[in-house]
């Protein structure tokens, strides 16, 4: 299952999330930091909730929240408000609700092989296709890859079993090599720092969130692509 993570964010973190923003097109910044809050406060569901069923209300909730950006205006909620202001209009909001089922797949008991798959589609393939589209892109296989790597990447720190967590890496290992074998478009670097940092994170580990040689990679991934 998921175990609860309720550290706060260290500043290191903190400093890379503003590098990223930084690489983004000036006209869709706003838009994929309010993606990535997004996916912050889905994740924080799951961590936090104990009781599957009560995930599963919290999650529904969300869902029909963020469907309902296409035919309303957003409810005094932060995130939906940013979201409706940034994002809805070039990516439907019944295209944002497809986060919500990556988080879904992982309600699943006894977790499976497949739903880390389902979750890595749903919540980081669609979260970085939506911020292609914003940067006026196309969410190719590349950009799909790199958004399921970086979800794996992400979810193997949250896993207890140690099977499953061994599998998350392996796979988002597998996707990240795949996505980052290749010199990157300037209005997507923002996601390629991305996965650079996710790879990272598995591959440098004694290497934390503000290490002076991360930002020096993510550096030369602006100034290359690569």
């Amino acid at each position: 299952m998921i175990e609860v993570d309720n550290s706060p964010t260290s500043p290191g973190a903190a400093t890379e999330r503003a590098l990223v923003l930084s690489y983004a097109p000036a006209g869709s910044r706003d838009g994929l930091a309010a993606l990535l809050a997004l996916d912050e406060r889905l994740g924080a569901i799951l961590r936090t909730t104990r009781e599957p069923l009560v995930g599963q209300m919290r999650l529904t909730w969300w869902y029909e929240a963020l469907d309902a950006l296409d035919r309303a205006p957003a409810p005094a909620e932060p995130v939906l408000a940013a979201l409706s202001a940034t994002v809805v209009g070039r990516v439907a909001g019944a295209a944002l609700a497809r986060q919500v089922e990556g988080w879904e797949a992982l309600l699943e008991a006894p977790l499976t092989i497949a739903a880390l798959g389902a979750h890595a589609t749903a919540r980081g393939g669609s979260l970085f296709g939506a911020a292609a589209t914003l940067s006026g892109i196309p969410a190719d296989e590349t950009i799909v890859s790199a958004g399921e790597g970086w979800a794996l990447a992400d979810l193997t720190r949250h896993l207890s079993d140690p099977a499953l967590a061994s599998a998350a890496r392996d796979a988002a290992l597998s996707r990240l090599a795949a996505a980052l074998d290749r010199r990157w478009p300037t209005p997507a670097r923002a996601l390629g720092a991305l996965a650079w940092l996710a790879r990272l994170d598995l591959t440098r580990p004694t290497r934390p969130a503000g290490h002076p040689a991360r930002a020096v990679r993510l550096l030369w991934h602006r100034l290359s692509g690569r």
